[in-house]
């Protein structure tokens, strides 16, 4: 059975009295909410222009597929490296306006990469471009906490997720479209610096910035915060270890950043079709980010802490055998690809909401789930995104994307639900450890706030 973390402990328990200030209303909250997702979507289709265009890019500037990899790790290694350093500097000199340049005059940047005419300056400009794109994330986040109540949150915080995947699944395509230009890459580069600076207007005309505070009830910000020894001290729960070490072999975070590439090359779809094809993806994968919650909800109340494991295993294999089906069958160009691509897409995304965001924030304190979650997904997973990007896109250039697609996306997700298995035993006992704490704690603010009633009767 894990250990208590005394430290992480004492700031769960301690840390809902440390905040005594509300929530303050703040004007105009509906227009800010969609400037600050605007902004992100910008963000996100800056940064995945160039997987999108990479085809007609690798064509004009005589690149091989390595490039892609080159350039997608650098945009996971600009997220881990900048992300924290874009935060701090919001800390001190105001988020709205950290946000007005990082997302909005950075942009300038990706104008500037629609200019480059050989490889090296296209890695340069492309690399300081992509560093602006990775500040939307940490700051609109803590913006939108700032911004709503606690009963809110989840409506705004939902509402900014669907957006960004409605973006996705109509500019993708749309973006796509800048293949049939000649040069249309860098009029791609163009407009998306272009809009990018209209967000960042529309940050400084929309955002009006709150104060930053602790609701009332709720833990310290301050303790919400990335921490280094905190983050150390979690690994000495059996769940999060193997978190940490599963998570490496999720390996679809480079699928995305090839699809279409692939079948450009290995089924000779031009990049605009390719594109199209890509959105059908993403349309399954919107739905099955809803459902897979459900889903992972359901197994839980029919199983117990088991049933989240049971979904997820289910999930991985799922998704193992829909990848080989995707991507070693030539389905052609007809109505059948698009089906094959739906039904991967409709797996694709279960397994995050329903089972491995639930189960870290099910076996840790509070006060250190943010920590846990940056541990796992920005550190962990997000070196290991860019080490394999790199490797594939290498790897490619000697093999060829359809046997990558075999060894490096489907075997890892089959060998993932082998390993799951060990979930069974120490899943429960992390569970019921973190679950006997969160009551200690419970009934420790109950009884201060009955001494606390107590003492202003007498």
């Amino acid at each position: 059975m894990s250990k208590p973390l005394d430290a992480t402990q004492a700031q769960a328990t301690h840390g809902t009295n440390t905040a005594m200030t509300r929530v303050q209303r703040v004007k105009g909250r509906g227009g800010g909410l969609m400037a600050l997702a605007f902004a992100s979507i910008v963000d996100g289709f800056e940064g995945g222009l160039v997987n999108t265009l990479f085809p007609v890019i690798r064509d004009a500037l005589g690149l091989q597929t390595s490039a892609l990899g080159i350039l997608t790790a650098i945009s996971r290694f600009a997220r881990m490296l900048f992300g924290p350093v874009w935060a701090s500097l919001a800390d001190r000199f105001g988020r709205k306006k950290i946000l007005f340049v990082a997302t909005g005059l950075w942009g300038l940047w990706t104008v500037a990469a629609g200019f480059a005419q050989d490889p090296m300056q296209l890695f340069v400009l492309y690399s300081v471009g992509v560093i602006g794109t990775v500040a939307s994330e940490p700051i609109v986040n803590g913006l939108i906490v700032d911004m709503y109540q606690s009963k809110e949150r989840g409506r705004a915080f939902g509402t900014l997720r669907t957006l960004a995947a409605a973006a996705s699944v109509v500019a993708t395509p749309i973006l796509g479209q800048f293949a049939n230009i000649d040069d249309g890459w860098r009029y791609g580069m163009f407009t998306m610096g272009g809009i990018s600076v209209l967000s960042g207007v529309l940050i400084l005309l929309l955002v009006h910035e709150p104060h930053k505070h602790t609701p009332v009830g709720e833990i310290d910000p301050d303790a919400m915060k990335f921490n280094f020894k905190a983050a150390a001290g979690l690994l000495r729960t059996k769940t999060i270890l193997f978190m940490s070490v599963q998570v490496v072999l999720t390996t679809s975070l480079v699928l995305f950043a090839f699809l279409i590439t692939f079948f450009v090359d290995e089924r000779g779809w031009t990049t605009a079709d390719a594109a199209m094809l890509m959105s059908v993806y993403l349309v399954g994968a919107l739905v099955s980010g809803l459902a897979g919650g459900f889903l992972g909800d359901w197994f839980e109340r029919r199983f117990g802490p088991r049933g989240r494991v049971m979904m997820m295993q289910g999930y991985l294999v799922l998704y193992a055998v829909s990848t080989v089906l995707m991507f070693q069958i030539d389905w052609g160009h007809g109505i059948a690809v698009y089906v094959a691509m739906l039904v991967t897409g409709l797996l694709s995304s279960m397994g995050h909401p329903g089972a491995v965001l639930p189960i870290v924030g099910s076996v840790v304190p509070k006060a250190v789930v943010a920590t846990a979650y940056a541990l796992i997904f920005s550190f962990v997973q997000g070196l290991f995104a860019a080490l394999f990007s790199l490797a594939f896109g290498f790897l490619a250039d000697a093999l060829g994307l359809q046997t990558l697609m075999f060894w490096l996306i489907s075997v890892p997700y089959a060998a993932n639900a082998m390993l799951w298995s060990v979930m069974y035993r120490i899943y429960p006992k992390d569970f019921a450890v973190q679950k006997a704490r969160d009551a200690a704690i419970d009934a420790a603010t109950e009884t201060d706030a009955s001494d606390s009633q107590a003492d202003r009767n007498s």
